[in-house]
């Protein structure tokens, strides 16, 4: 005959005792069949596929309302003063980019002459016309 202990309630164990709070943050885990949960929530492959797409959805209607917003005017600009220069015999673009530049201004005086004229290189021929950005 099996005999059973039985123990009055007060002695015996809460069950509140065994059961571990849960954290308010939970973390990422997967689990055994490939799914992950995320704080209580299982996501299949094709519920990651979904979030991450409408992720990237609001990010792309985010960037289209924050980029639609032109800074052009109907008003023409005005267009920046020009001269034209013959290129003579032992001319560089550094020493007709110094004779219009300001002090320490050269180098962009440069560049604004090989954006204006499309030069693919600072190397010119005799002869050839220039326009340069006049001191204005």
């Amino acid at each position: 005959m099996n005999t059973v202990a039985i123990t009055p309630i007060s002695q015996a164990p809460s069950a509140r005792a065994s059961v571990r709070p849960v954290s308010s943050v939970s973390s990422v885990r997967p689990v055994m069949d490939g799914n992950v949960s995320v704080g209580g929530v299982r996501l299949t492959r094709r519920g990651r596929l979904v979030v991450l797409l409408a992720a990237l959805a609001f990010v792309l209607v985010l960037g289209i309302a924050l980029g639609g917003v032109s800074t052009a005017s109907e008003e023409a600009g005005q267009p920046r003063p020009t001269e034209v220069v013959v290129v003579d015999d032992g001319d560089t673009l550094w020493a007709i980019a110094a004779e219009v530049a300001e002090d320490g201004q050269v180098r962009s005086v440069m560049k604004d002459i090989e954006r204006l004229n499309a030069l693919e290189s600072p190397s010119l021929m005799v002869g050839q016309k220039l326009l340069v950005p006049t001191g204005e």
